[in-house]
């Protein structure tokens, strides 16, 4: 397709901040939820096509590795086994979800570059898509959980259901996550990589696999990461406990902070993402 054709089917890129059709995307987007649940679920059988386990082979690496970290780092801070493995289980599990948001958002309007010129879809229909895809690896890996809540003394009771919530809150931040950082990948191509290292070392940085308690004197640094809020809030009611109100608190003003910044670029730079792409 040449550049007069492309011009003339997707129009000129427009200068103004045009945030009601930003809005309307996403919400046109959200419509379409045959469309990207679809598509998306296609994406983790081509994956795996072929593979007798499925997408279960990163249930079954991320379990291998769970039940590694665990025994280690037990021994190390001198914590129960039996208390410490679903902790690290659900971090891991919370975290993955995470990465895979940041990471694969920022690859999203890249990766579906030639549907983009080819097909006249919002563009937050493959923002949807990746997040769906994403969640359908969480619920594979959930299954790891199910099965310490099976063998293992896991105190839960009413307030495991608040994990949804906080399921939500984590996707909707992943929404307007996956649309900056998409379209940011889009216009500068140095972006995904260093997504990916922050996240590498995000792993290490956030109580993941170590409890903010074993930094003695330095819980700022626990406090002042915006990862700790987004796994606590999943993570301590599938372990029967309540997030406390800041928890909460942060991970709100985390989406209302995303969602500003992901409309505003959006809404200036919507029409020339399919010409970077």
């Amino acid at each position: 397709m040449s550049t007069m054709s492309i011009s003339h089917s997707l129009g000129r890129p427009s200068r103004r901040l045009d945030v009601r059709g930003a809005i309307a995307d996403v919400a046109d987007g959200l419509r379409l939820w045959e469309l990207w649940s679809t598509h998306g679920w296609n994406d983790i059988r081509q994956r795996y096509r072929r593979s007798i386990v499925g997408p279960f082979w990163l249930t079954i690496s991320m379990g291998v590795m769970v039940a590694g970290l665990a025994y280690l780092y037990a021994g190390l801070f001198g914590q129960s086994i039996e208390k410490y493995l679903p902790y690290v289980a659900v971090g891991m599990i919370v975290f993955n979800l995470i990465s895979g948001i940041a990471q694969e958002g920022s690859l999203t309007f890249i990766a579906s570059g030639r549907i983009i010129l080819q097909t006249k879809a919002p563009l937050s229909v493959y923002v949807y898509q990746m997040l769906w895809r994403n969640l359908l690896i969480f619920a594979h890996n959930m299954c790891i959980y199910l099965v310490l809540l099976v063998f293992l003394n896991i105190d839960i009771g009413w307030v495991t259901l608040l994990s949804f919530a906080g399921l939500f809150l984590i996707l909707l931040n992943g929404l307007w996550v996956g649309i900056t950082l998409g379209a940011l990948s889009a216009r500068f191509r140095d972006v995904p990589p260093i997504v990916a290292s922050v996240m590498q070392v995000a792993f290490f940085l956030s109580p993941v696999f170590w409890t903010p308690g074993a930094l003695k004197g330095r819980e700022a640094f626990v406090h002042f990461n915006p990862f700790y809020y987004l796994i606590e809030i999943v993570r301590k009611p599938l372990l029967g406990e309540m997030p406390s109100a800041d928890i909460w608190l942060v991970v709100i003003a985390l989406n209302v902070v995303s969602a500003l910044v992901a409309i505003l670029f959006f809404a200036r730079y919507r029409a020339r993402i399919p010409y970077w792409v």
